[in-house]
């Protein structure tokens, strides 16, 4: 079955965290990402950009209105994602566990909804 890990951490803090901190953090996902291609898990997966590059779109009455970045008052934005192929919920949680996100943030697991048309 295919999960999404969903990354989340603080972007002020990831923003504000010494050089040395981003270095041990960018190959601790290195190393992840390996272990996830190694396993036959990883499907797909990557970094996103800051919060402030985000547009969001809504539709209302037939009107696109088109808005600067996310809206939403939290501690934590989304950073960046995972979609992986694991046995079961059990089996995702262990790899979000692993994950170098979980020890900063918090890592979301979702099992994707498989569409049978």
């Amino acid at each position: 079955m295919r999960y999404m890990l969903l990354i989340y951490a603080n972007e002020a803090g990831m923003a504000a965290a010494p050089a040395d901190a981003v270095t041990q953090m960018s190959s601790a996902y290195v190393s992840y990402t390996e272990a996830l291609k190694k396993s036959g898990a990883w499907l797909a997966g990557d970094r996103l950009k800051p919060t402030q590059s985000a547009t969001s779109v809504r539709v209302a009455d037939g009107k696109t209105n088109v808005l600067d970045g996310p809206y939403a008052d939290t501690k934590e934005q989304l950073g960046g994602f995972y979609m992986i192929e694991a046995e079961d919920v059990d089996a995702a949680i262990a790899w979000a566990a692993r994950c170098p996100g979980a020890s900063t943030g918090t890592v979301e697991v979702r099992p994707i909804w498989e569409l049978t048309m």
